[in-house]
């Protein structure tokens, strides 16, 4: 039964930490490199979420994460007067993979949806608002992507690609593939998905190789520039 003194989320927000960070190289997780002192990927990637709570939605945030991660796990503890925290392992039944950790946190989100990445900073004007944006279109058009535009091939293979265009004066999603082996006719990546309570089962699909990606048609919020701190050079 829900507490009384426990606000039922207005929001969720899925945050995969349980990944291994191979490619980064470092003897820490990925998302606590320091950018500035204080100041993490994992706060920066967090910037949005932040102002959700600002807004006057109550948020909870979802973390998956494995017993590799606890280091993340207490320094997350910062956020706990700002969201409702949920830690979930991993589930190994679901895979290692960015699609297992989305089904690990799906039972437990109430509520639209967002998916945000701890190494994924958004970057330009007024980017701490764009996920609160991102969501105000999910309510209208099911789901909705935050990206940025993107013409090199190399950055798409390794990235969640689109084909934005144009539609009736709104940028909305052609076509949507994770990681994709030929990027040509891919403009553009996605940092953040928005999806209504509904379509939220889909989510996983976003980046599941060999399924419909339900990104199709998603409106499009364009952003200046997106990071992906990969590498401890990016």
């Amino acid at each position: 039964m829900q507490s009384s003194s426990t606000p039922v989320p207005d929001v969720s927000v899925i945050l995969p930490c349980a990944g291994y960070g191979t490619r980064f190289g470092a003897p820490y997780p990925k998302e606590l490199h320091c950018l500035a002192p204080g100041v993490t990927v994992l706060d920066r990637s967090l910037e949005g979420v932040v102002e959700l709570a600002k807004s006057g939605l109550h948020v909870r945030l979802v973390i998956v994460f494995g017993t590799h991660k606890l280091e993340t796990v207490s320094y997350l503890a910062r956020y706990a007067d700002i969201f409702q925290m949920v830690f979930v392992y991993q589930n190994e039944s679901f895979g290692p993979g960015l699609d297992g950790a989305i089904r690990s946190a799906l039972p437990i989100t109430r509520g639209p949806v967002a998916l945000v990445l701890p190494d994924i900073v958004v970057t330009g004007p007024d980017t701490p608002g764009k996920l609160l944006d991102a969501l105000r279109q999910a309510e209208v058009a099911g789901w909705c992507v935050v990206a940025a535009e993107e013409r090199d091939h190399d950055t798409l293979r390794q990235m969640g690609a689109l084909a934005v265009a144009e539609t009736g004066g709104v940028l909305t999603v052609g076509a949507a593939t994770d990681k994709p082996a030929d990027p040509s006719g891919y403009n553009a990546f996605w940092g953040m998905v928005t999806v209504t309570e509904s379509e939220a089962h889909k989510l996983p699909d976003v980046v599941t190789p060999g399924t419909p990606n339900p990104l199709t048609g998603a409106v499009a919020l364009m952003v200046e520039g997106i990071i992906n701190f990969n590498t401890p050079t990016a």
